[in-house]
């Protein structure tokens, strides 16, 4: 397991148009749904450009997103206690140069199973080494990804988040980007407006999610 737990690094140095091994992350509890689609179209575009994907959907693995008493003991003494408590997510993460992640925004930010994602699979000694000292930062340790795309809708418009400074888009574009490889590649695709958007609106998003998975 400590093999898991230190992480499988890579320079991500190759270039645009190598195949990619890309970790989609979906979270929406209906497979009928917009964000579904979207899910669907950027697999198939992955897919149909030679990149190899794997697809977790944590809705239909019934993810527990709970972290729990003794997971919150372990986390820092003995964090290979709980990486291998969830083996196949930090096994799937490692293994990715490209992270997907699709989902609603919903109050701000991911679904409440995608952050308790983070918060059981995104572990010290997996995803970062925690600092030394107070004034260092975490030392990076998720080397291998080195294409980042986020795929979401929000039911508030755009200029609504600009005014509260985005929080969902800031998580994954902001806060978590230092633990990825240096130079890695972030993509944020999101409809705004949700509940007004037409059905030739919603055409063109998933079109434009489909040629930016295309471009990886």
């Amino acid at each position: 397991m400590q093999g898991v737990a230190q992480g499988v690094l890579r320079d991500g140095t190759a270039g645009a148009n190598a195949r990619l091994r890309a970790l989609v992350v979906f979270c929406h509890p209906s497979r009928t749904s917009f964000a579904a689609a979207l899910c669907d179209a950027a697999c198939r575009a992955l897919r149909e450009t030679g990149h190899e994907v794997r697809l977790r959907d944590l809705y239909a693995e019934a993810f527990n997103p709970v972290l729990n008493l003794g997971e919150w003991e372990d986390y820092l003494t003995r964090p290979e206690v709980n990486a291998a408590r969830q083996y196949s997510h930090v096994k799937d993460l490692q293994w990715a140069d490209a992270l997907v992640v699709v989902y609603p925004t919903w109050y701000y930010g991911p679904p409440a199973m995608l952050k308790g994602w983070l918060e059981r699979v995104w572990l010290p000694r997996v995803t970062f080494e925690v600092a030394s000292t107070r004034l260092r930062r975490p030392r990076p340790l998720l080397r291998n990804i080195r294409r980042f795309v986020g795929i979401t809708t929000s039911g508030s418009p755009w200029w609504w988040l600009r005014l509260v400074r985005d929080p969902g888009r800031s998580l994954w574009t902001r806060a978590l980007r230092p633990v990825f490889a240096p130079g890695c590649r972030v993509v944020w695709r999101q409809l705004h407006d949700m509940n007004h958007t037409t059905p030739a609106e919603r055409s063109q998003f998933l079109a434009k999610v489909e040629i930016t998975m295309r471009r990886l």
